[in-house]
Formats: C-alpha cells, sequence, structure tokens
C-alpha cells in the first residue's frame, strides 16, 4: 500500500475569470453549485450579458467599441475592447497565486479577450490555467477556424491549457439531448476541471495538496487532458479510476503520454484510505513511472455513496518563452490536440 502525508493547505489566492459569454455562463454554474475559495470575475461586452452575472467582481470591456453589445462574433473586436481595460484587469489579478481563464471559443470577446487576460495573468506571475471549449459543428465552420485561432493565441500566454471540443460530447449523451442541454454540459465541463484543481488545494480532506504541488505539475506545461469518472457501490474506486482514463472518446491520447498527473479523489465521509489507495494504483500504472504525479482525496458529505476520480494530465506540449520561439524550435512547439472530457454521462446523470 502506498503512503500517504497530510499536506498543509497554504491558503493560495485563486481567481476564475470567465471571459464573453460562456465564460459567464461558466462562472454562473460555478457559483450556483458551490464552488468555494476563490473570486470570481466575469469580464464582458455585453452589458447585459454582464449585469446578469453572479460574479462579485464585473469588468465591461469595450464600452466605447461596442456600445454595450456583444463583439459581433468579431474575435478582433474582443481583442481591441480588451486593450482598454488592461490596466482594470491587472489591477484585479494582482497579488493572485493561481487564475483560470474560462471561456468559450468561438465567438468574439472570449475568442479576443481571453489570449489577453491570460497574458496579464502570467505577466503578475500567476500560475495561468486556461479552461475552454472549442464549437459543436453545428455552430458552423467560421467559428470553428475563428476558435482555432484563439487556441492558438491563449496557448501562448498559458501555463496549462484544457481544451475542452464541444462536438465530442455528442458521441455520448442521447439523441433526445436539447441544443439547450447541450451547451449547458458544456458550461458544466468547464466547472469541473476548474473544480478538480481548486479544491484539492481549497477543500480540506483526507489528504490535501498546497499550493506549490499543483504549481509544479502546471507550471508551463502547455496542453493538458481531462478525464472525470464517478461510480457507486462495490469496486467504486477502482471504477471510477478506469473510466477517468479509458474512456472511449480519449481515441489515440491517454495520460501515460503526460509529464504531470494532478489527481482529484472526491467522496463522501465514507471514503476509506484503502479506496484512496486503489484508485492511485491504477492511475501510476497508467501514466507510468516517468510522470510526475500527485493526488488528493477531499470530502464531500454530498456525495453519498459515489467517488469521482478527475485526472488533469499536463505537459503533453510544454510551453516555450514567447521570446525563445523562433523558426529553428518549429518542430517543438506544441500542436493541437483534442482535448477530451471523461464520462459525461456518468457525471452529469445523463
Amino acid at each position: 500500500m502506498f503512503e500517504f502525508d497530510a499536506l498543509t493547505d497554504q491558503q493560495a489566492k485563486i481567481k476564475v475569470i470567465g471571459v464573453g459569454g460562456a465564460g459567464g455562463n461558466a462562472i454562473n454554474r460555478m457559483i450556483a453549485s458551490g464552488l468555494n475559495g476563490v473570486e470570481f470575475v466575469a469580464i464582458n461586452t455585453d452589458a447585459q450579458d454582464l449585469e446578469n452575472n453572479k460574479a462579485e467582481i464585473k469588468i465591461q470591456i469595450g464600452k466605447n467599441l461596442t456600445k454595450g453589445l456583444g463583439a459581433g462574433a468579431k474575435a478582433d473586436i474582443g481583442r481591441a475592447a480588451i486593450e482598454s481595460e488592461k490596466e482594470s484587469v491587472a489591477n484585479i489579478l494582482e497579488g493572485a497565486d493561481m487564475v483560470f481563464v474560462t471561456a468559450g471559443l468561438g465567438g468574439g470577446t472570449g475568442t479576443g479577450a481571453s489570449p489577453v487576460v491570460a497574458q496579464i495573468a502570467r505577466e503578475l506571475n500567476a500560475l495561468t490555467v486556461g479552461v475552454v471549449t472549442k464549437p459543436f459543428n453545428f455552430e458552423g465552420p467560421k467559428r470553428k477556424n475563428r476558435a482555432s485561432s484563439g487556441l492558438e493565441e491563449l496557448q501562448k500566454n498559458c501555463d496549462t491549457l484544457i481544451a475542452i471540443p464541444n462536438q465530442k460530447l455528442l458521441s455520448i449523451v442521447d439523441k433526445s439531448t436539447t441544443v439547450v442541454d447541450a451547451f449547458r454540459i458544456a458550461d458544466s465541463i468547464l466547472f469541473e476541471a476548474t473544480r478538480g484543481i481548486s479544491d484539492l488545494i481549497n477543500v480540506h480532506g483526507l489528504i490535501n495538496l498546497d499550493f506549490a504541488d499543483v504549481n509544479t505539475i502546471m507550471r508551463e506545461m502547455g496542453e493538458a487532458i481531462m478525464g472525470t469518472g464517478v461510480a457507486s457501490g462495490e469496486e467504486r474506486a477502482v471504477l471510477a479510476s478506469q473510466q477517468a482514463i479509458s474512456s472511449p472518446l480519449l481515441e489515440e491520447v491517454n495520460i501515460s503520454g503526460a509529464q504531470g498527473v494532478l489527481v482529484n479523489i472526491t467522496g463522501g465521509d465514507d471514503l476509506t484510505l484503502m479506496e484512496v489507495d486503489e484508485a492511485t494504483s491504477i492511475i501510476f500504472e497508467e501514466a507510468g513511472q516517468d510522470a510526475n504525479i500527485i493526488f488528493g482525496a477531499v470530502i464531500d458529505p454530498a456525495m453519498t455513496d459515489e467517488i469521482r476520480v478527475t485526472v488533469i494530465a499536463t505537459g503533453f506540449g510544454k510551453f516555450i518563452p514567447a521570446g525563445k520561439r523562433t523558426e529553428n524550435l518549429e518542430d517543438d512547439i506544441p500542436t493541437e490536440r483534442e482535448i477530451e472530457v471523461i464520462n459525461v454521462r456518468n457525471t452529469f446523470n445523463l
């Protein structure tokens, strides 16, 4: 059996920045779901959408440019809008140890402004994690192309980037799933990715991590993949771990190629140390000896007879500082991967 050391929470300051409409929706879901220990900031060009957001801090960008309306699906407008508010954003992000930048790529504000927000956070030396979605196919090729361009820009400015292709969700939901529910699920996955990381630092549990551990796994690590599994009953720890690393959605991407792996095991008051050992053993075996693996176990009394395992695998394309990006390094620059989400059906009771 593995030996576990209880680690001390260092009270890291974590801020979650929702950029654009989808980013704002994700923040609303995080707040409604009770994500604690983080500060929420909503950034948008759309004044009405911003007014309805539940974040404690709101920044309207591009007031003179868009007159309180959206960016009209124009990423250049979204970028121009944030440029005039860079100082305001920097003041709000000042002092943060970790910044999540969440957005839906393909539109105007999220696509254009999120890379600038990430750049500001990194310049302030905050651990900067992008958690974004890419469009469904039914949203059209133009939106998909904008998303690809935005993803490339965002990747340059994030320590770790988790990009979730919404289209992949269609392979694991019922044919009767409505468009509204499809976008709701996409918002929920942004929440799951953020919670899976922040809870390890902020939520008291059986095994806690400090910010330094998370920083080691995620600083300048480039592309990442996320997997979540939920199981109940006998062998729940084993089943949840297997779901988190072996869904058909992973296709040719798996955690065995990762340089770092962050594992969150969440269960109710009945979560046992033996179950933690069983869950981590499966992940350790899959990741291999070369991966740097850290994990924590979180207690959530609301999880009755269930265990949730979230895996964040990093380092598939390590970050290359902008000043070192040359043509000679072209082969080393990360290429776009399809970043998958495991077992959405189980996680969201579909």
